[in-house]
């Protein structure tokens, strides 16, 4: 049989098929196949006369990513907060990056809207052509947008972000019948407690799953996954329309004579804090080379 694996606990995979939830083991080959076994992945898997299950292969994934560990994802939902953290550009905009380089739809979602504005936050995306949503957990009728962008998907959608941001509590509000653990922010620490413990795959009453995920730390996610420098510029779609216009084919667009992008930015046709992201994130892995990374991930 063929189906998706919805959580892995305690080295037992808990795969759906047919409306079915079988509790597995996998074959102690997979994971020298594959590594880590995901929850997302898509398995072929038989089931013994005990009704217990062996998972035999993990078929091939179109994606998977390192912090959340999950596979198969088509929308990245990135939420971040008006404060207790407050919204951090560059975080956001490296995981929209990572998630551009692997074909994932990124929405941005700001919450607790509540405790203040976050218009010129969601302006910055807007601009951007990135889907984004202002929302509090605690106020049911801001979320309708969201809920419906969320239930309007197939696939496997998923919710990220720092630790504290409200990623349960928003899933709690759109889907009162998870009734996810939610932790408040601790006030010596200034961040969320990890209530979240495991990524686990949700069905979604109108089709596709959703995922919680543990959250975050800033330190956490710059060791976890890298776009290369040669590919970071198509992970910023509003530079698309300039990057061929640039001067030198070697352009960097991180400030040369004759960057069409920077020109863009200057012009106010790209977003300064978007450009200013993509600066830093450029400076990070100018001098990384792809073998560098082998046997990171």
């Amino acid at each position: 049989m063929v189906g998706i694996l919805r959580k892995v606990i305690a080295g037992f995979c808990y795969v759906e098929a047919g409306g079915v939830l079988y509790e597995c083991k996998p074959r102690g080959n997979i994971k020298r196949a594959v590594g880590n076994i995901l929850a997302g992945d898509n398995v072929e898997f038989c089931v013994m006369s005990n009704g217990t299950g062996a998972v035999e292969k993990v078929l091939e994934r179109k994606n998977s990513l390192v912090r959340p560990p999950i596979a198969n994802v088509d929308r990245l939902y990135i939420i971040s907060a008006h404060s207790t953290p407050a919204p951090n550009a560059l975080i956001i905009d490296r995981i929209i990056a990572i998630a551009e380089s692997k074909g994932i739809e990124p929405i941005v979602v700001f919450n607790k809207s509540d405790m203040g504005n976050l218009s010129e936050w969601k302006e910055i995306y807007d601009k951007a052509g990135i889907t984004s949503f202002i929302v509090s957990a605690k106020e049911p009728e801001s979320l309708a947008d969201l809920k419906k962008d969320l239930f309007s998907g197939s696939g496997i959608s998923v919710f990220t972000g720092n630790s504290g941001v409200g990623k349960s509590s928003i899933l709690n509000a759109i889907l009162p019948e998870l009734n996810l653990s939610t932790g408040e922010v601790s006030e010596k620490l200034g961040r969320g407690r990890h209530t979240t413990r495991r990524v686990e795959l949700f069905k979604l009453p109108e089709g596709g799953y959703i995922a919680d995920t543990p959250g975050f730390s800033s330190m956490d996610f710059e060791h976890c996954e890298t776009v290369l420098k040669d590919e970071l510029p198509l992970c910023f779609r509003e530079f698309e329309d300039y990057l061929s216009e640039c001067r030198f084919t070697s352009c960097t667009h991180t400030g040369e004579n004759g960057c069409a992008v920077k020109a863009a930015v200057d012009n106010g046709l790209i977003g300064e804090s978007r450009y200013k992201s993509y600066v830093s994130l450029y400076n990070e892995v100018k001098d990384i080379k792809e073998w560098n990374l082998k046997g990171k991930k």
